[in-house]
């Protein structure tokens, strides 16, 4: 059994089995495509970001990064940076406080975590090329980065482990995987292999990527006699708190971190790094507000992305396609104080039934910066492999693509045998399918030719689970009518400002103008981080439990009233509508809020409420599905790939607002374009150096090579989560390399199994 099962088994005793949430089909606001209520605020610059805040008396600080791998600084010359205009000091560990190192993450405490468990800044020991060795702090940034640049380090080198390729041999199986087992095993995968009428049994290669948020990391740290402020750049302002605690053993009562506007983030601003503590040491040591704003040159040396990653997949199947083997294998890379192995084989356990199943992962130690999350980690590279591996064997089928997907779609999850709680991905496919013309392609390969650009069309299927994490709200109305909803929740970009809205208006029965929503404050109620494509769904538990527990509150006050209309009525009879309650078999008898409140003489009520442990996801099978189509253009003399049209049918559940939600997708197939084509950190084994940190070397897509997007969603609810969501943030980079490598075979014939799909490889 897994960490999580046995957790949420025991949280099930104490927690009523979910109920389907009573807002579901009698929405106003929600699945309306409204603008973001942020948008003027960012395209006119009146939102400010981490940097962009006027502090009186600020100085800069900017990092000196180490050279080497692995090893000590035996010395620092610090001279001609201390004696530069405008510096004020120059710290190294020695002048550190002593500090505690901060939480790798845990199921029993998801509150906060580090990419690193390493102490932080406290001894000369260098762990990967680029570790921070010292800080300079200066009046203006520019002299803080002159100054930076005139320090010299002397090493004491040691050998590191930086080639992937020699730690293969000694990679290790890990205990867990965000808490399910690292293997799993169901009959003899590979006797049914060698057994299997068709089979494939290929490698799938993917590099180490970067996040390249538009907004570098950034913090401004401010002491006030003992209490501390940090305004940050980071997706998880309540566990930037905790983590800040931990390791300067205060009181988290004394620290407030704001984050109002985050510039992106895709997993790299979710855990604790070390910009914010040396921002805040640095704050404590020269006794003035500190910026530490990063270069992007100091994003890629001190943050890390995702994990180079090698994959076997087998799968073995009759000739009518049925598989009866499906292997999935990966080693990926991580070093001992990060101990993050992606979940690659994720998809793997849940989307294809096949008679035998061996799913495995293990991991690779090397002296480099910490691995983290990264838009849909696992989900995306474990797709690749799985995806293309599929595309394989249909081709040697000789059967349509779709139709082998189809043709293995189970009726229960193939690993944990729990029902679905709700799974639409055939009727994803057959929207897709149709939106693309999927019928009209030509499946022989270089069949499709427009002048020197070879044609071709492919397809995968996109997955991700869904998440929800406990979390808390605070709801209060007032006698005018209005009502404020708190969180401390992260907008990044994804419109969750905008989707909350729209939830507590309807959820309350207001006009939309009517409802405020605060955010982005970590004196705010709890709220999990804005990653996992979790932070929607779990404020949307935590608000509903918050204007519930308030409405009953209303209904007692209201009820004194021995003439009231709703004097005999329970809760469960009532409807929240025309800003007040009312009753659901006559909703011409109510009270409005601000009646209530008049009668009552309060100027308002607030209820603050945490949503319950996620126990549905032990009872069920959680995910959202889709099915990636695209086309691309290869030209047959310089290999150079185009991607010229996309459909997206995506299974998300209620779609609370199609505008952002077509975003989202859009953008992580974006992504999904950059994984597969152009995107890639160049890593140098000799020295552990990264050789690319810049937008210049490291190509992200741009404008020029996206396509227009076409996004369709089934729209079905999810009986089993609040409103019937689930989360879009992540799903959309699942299956796009896959989509395109395997539109590439159609157009040329060649089968690229190592990303980026570069021009080297299809000459």
């Amino acid at each position: 059994m897994s960490i999580l099962q046995t957790l949420l088994e025991t949280a099930s005793r104490f927690v009523p089995d979910d109920k389907p949430d009573p807002l579901i089909g009698g929405q106003v606001f929600v699945g309306r495509a409204i603008d973001r209520v942020d948008g003027a605020a960012k395209v006119t610059g009146g939102a400010r970001f981490s940097a962009e805040h006027p502090i009186e008396n600020l100085v800069h600080a900017e990092p000196v990064f180490s050279s080497i791998s692995k090893g000590k600084v035996t010395h620092l010359d610090l001279s001609a940076a201390k004696a530069h205009p405008g510096v004020i000091a120059v710290i190294t560990p020695e002048d550190m406080p002593r500090l505690k190192p901060p939480s790798l993450f845990s199921l029993l405490k998801p509150d906060k975590f580090a990419a690193s468990n390493l102490p932080i800044f406290q001894d000369n020991r260098v762990y990967w090329n680029g570790q921070v060795i010292a800080l300079v702090i200066a009046e203006t940034h520019e002299q803080a980065q002159e100054a930076a640049s005139l320090v010299r380090a002397q090493y004491e080198v040691e050998s590191p482990a930086s080639s992937f390729e020699s730690g293969k041999a000694k990679a290790t199986m890990p205990k867990d995987i965000l808490g399910e087992p690292p293997e799993v095993k169901i009959g003899d995968a590979e006797l049914n292999l060698a057994t299997a009428a068709v089979r494939i049994d290929a490698i799938y290669k993917s590099p180490y990527y970067s996040h390249c948020a538009l907004e570098p990391h950034a913090s401004i740290a401010l002491w006030d006699e003992g209490k501390l402020t940090v305004l940050d750049s980071t997706q998880h302002v309540s566990g930037y708190k905790l983590s800040l605690a931990q390791v300067f053993g205060i009181d988290p009562d004394s620290i407030r971190v704001i984050a109002p506007f985050v510039g992106g983030g895709f997993g790299g601003k979710a855990g604790f790094w070390w910009n914010t503590v040396l921002a805040v040491a640095a704050a404590k040591i020269v006794q003035r507000p500190v910026k530490l704003a990063l270069s992007r040159e100091g994003v890629f040396r001190t943050v890390g992305g995702r994990t180079i990653a090698e994959q076997r997949v087998a799968l073995g199947a009759t000739r009518d396609g049925h598989l009866t083997s499906l292997i999935q294998g990966c080693i990926t890379v991580t070093p001992s104080h990060a101990r993050y192995a992606e979940q690659c084989t994720f998809p793997a356990r849940h989307l294809y039934t096949a008679d035998a199943i061996h799913l495995s992962q293990h991991v690779v130690d090397l002296d480099m910066v910490a691995n983290t999350w990264m838009r849909a980690p696992g989900e995306s590279i474990g797709t690749f492999a799985l995806e293309s591996a599929l595309d394989e064997l249909a081709i040697e089928l000789q059967m349509d693509p779709v139709d082998l997907r189809r043709n293995n779609e189970p009726n229960r999850d193939p690993t944990k045998g729990t029902e679905f709680s709700s799974r639409r991905l055939i009727e994803a496919y057959s929207l897709g399918a149709s939106a693309f013309e999927w019928k009209s392609r030509n499946p022989v390969p270089c069949s499709q030719r427009d002048g020197s650009w070879l044609i071709g069309q492919g397809v995968a299927t996109a997955y991700y689970p869904a998440i929800r994490i406990p979390g808390s709200a605070r709801v209060r109305v007032e006698s005018d009518g209005r009502a404020k909803v708190f969180v401390a929740a992260n907008e990044m970009g994804m419109g969750v400002a905008t989707t909350q809205l729209q939830h507590a208006a309807d959820r309350l029965g207001l006009p939309l103008p009517h409802v405020e929503f605060q955010y982005g404050d970590s004196s705010l109620p709890s709220s999990p981080m804005a990653g996992g494509s979790c932070q929607t769904l779990s404020i949307l538990a935590a608000v509903r439990s918050a204007i519930e527990k308030l409405q009953r509150e209303l209904l007692k006050l209201e009820q004194r009233d021995s003439e009231s209309v709703l004097k005999a009525a329970k809760y469960e009879d009532l409807l929240a509508l025309n800003s007040g309650l009312y009753l659901a078999s006559d909703t011409s008898r109510g009270v409005t809020i601000a009646e209530i409140l008049r009668k009552a003489d309060l100027p308002f009520l607030e209820a603050e409420a945490t949503s319950s442990l996620p126990v549905e996801t032990l009872k069920y099978s959680m995910a959202s599905y889709g099915a990636q189509f695209c086309e691309v253009r290869v030209n047959d003399s310089t290999g150079e790939t185009r991607v010229s049209r996309w459909v997206g049918a995506f299974d998300c559940g209620t779609i609370l607002n199609p505008k952002t939600a077509t975003s989202q997708l859009q953008g992580g197939i974006v992504m999904g374009i950059g994984m597969a084509l152009t995107e890639e950190v160049l890593f140098d084994e000799r020295s552990g150096r990264i050789m690319n940190p810049s937008l210049a070397e490291y190509h992200v897509p741009v404008h020029l090579d996206v396509p227009h997007i076409d996004i369709h969603f089934c729209g079905i609810p999810d009986p089993h989560t609040p409103l019937g969501a689930r989360g879009i943030g992540e799903i959309g980079i699942t299956g796009v390399a896959a989509a395109i490598a395997n539109a590439i075979y159609n157009a040329t014939g060649k089968r690229i199994q190592s990303l980026p799909i570069t021009l080297d490889k299809l000459m």
